[in-house]
């Protein structure tokens, strides 16, 4: 069955594979957004260049009545309150991009699934997304799904405090790079095409309607292992520092969020929930084929000289200095 789509969003990490998804299985596809990216939208792609903080064109879009409204760029309360007001009674099913940074910290148990508590104390990016969540549950006339993705690669390193390809450099200069913890906890990665697959097959779904969803990979690979991984698609081989979460905090208060409210824990899935309505799906498990297209652009971005803000550099010399003097 053929739907018109809406995404809010479409040419991002996550979004645009799954708008690749939605037009390869049919459907019409719209896209809003700014229009500020490079990203090449299939064919038969209708682009709608606007702002989400014109509150007079946005609002135009709910009288256009599409079937589904993939939200990929909600996340504050308050701008989930405009959604509501824009689409509320003008689609058949709104699926709202929250994140499975959401549940609780730390588990109580190892196998996360949608029954887990949605607490998180440590991260208001997080936070923001729960209390949208919540706004959103309680709308009115507005049928809602919520999507929760873990980390989901495709075009940046996935790195535990957001470093990026911080990281690289430090690699290529002989530099230590910075695990938190020993290194061992297991932590599940997702290609963004693999994402994709289910996302696109809830739209329609009278089953998805009310309901919450993660979809991740079913395998989980150590920290360690993944940084392995990235220095090897790029011939280094990584020096790791293995630094305790609550130290590195200590140093950098920002780094809070990032790990002990997201990648501190291990975070394994149970994705049975999803595949129930979705149909079954399979992600790939082979770490460095995971990272590949993650790898492919970090080579484009090293072959161009792109800038790399080294910011954080000094003080993961002194993180790193620190931390081995204490095995003198």
């Amino acid at each position: 069955m053929s739907l018109n789509v809406l995404f809010v969003g479409g040419t991002g990490q996550i979004s645009l594979p799954c708008v690749e998804r939605a037009v390869a299985e049919g459907h019409k596809v719209s896209v809003f957004n700014r229009g500020l990216r490079d990203a090449e939208l299939p064919v038969g792609v209708t682009s709608i260049v606007g702002d989400m903080k014109d509150p007079v064109a946005y609002r135009a879009l709910g009288a256009q009545k599409f079937d589904v409204v993939a939200q990929f760029m909600v996340f504050t309360p308050e701008q989930m309150a405009e959604d509501i007001a824009t689409f509320a009674g003008n689609t058949g099913q709104y699926i709202f991009i929250s994140s499975a940074s959401v549940y609780e910290k730390p588990a109580k148990h190892y196998i996360i699934t949608e029954k887990t508590p949605t607490v998180n104390p440590y991260w208001g990016y997080s936070q923001a997304k729960i209390a949208s969540e919540a706004l959103l549950k309680a709308a009115k006339n507005l049928p809602w799904t919520i999507v929760r993705p873990s980390h989901t690669v495709r075009t940046g390193l996935p790195t535990m405090m957001g470093e990026g390809d911080i990281v690289i450099r430090r690699m290529q200069q002989g530099k230590p790079v910075i695990v938190a913890g020993d290194g061992t906890s297991p932590w599940t990665l997702t290609r963004s095409v693999d994402f994709a697959v289910p996302f696109v097959n809830l739209f329609g779904k009278p089953a998805a309607l009310g309901e919450d969803f993660h979809i991740t990979s079913d395998r989980g690979y150590s920290w360690d292992d993944i940084y392995r991984a990235i220095g090897r698609g790029v011939g280094l081989t990584p020096n790791i520092v293995h630094v305790p979460s609550d130290t590195l905090v200590a140093y950098r208060k920002e780094w809070e969020g990032p790990l002990l409210g997201d990648k501190t824990w291990s975070a394994l899935f149970d994705n049975s929930k999803v595949k129930r309505v979705a149909g079954d799906f399979s992600c790939s498990e082979n770490l460095d084929e995971v990272l590949e297209d993650s790898i492919g652009f970090l080579k484009e971005r090293l072959a161009s000289n792109a800038p790399v803000n080294m910011e954080l550099d000094p003080l993961m010399d002194r993180i790193t200095s620190e931390q081995a003097a204490l095995g003198r």
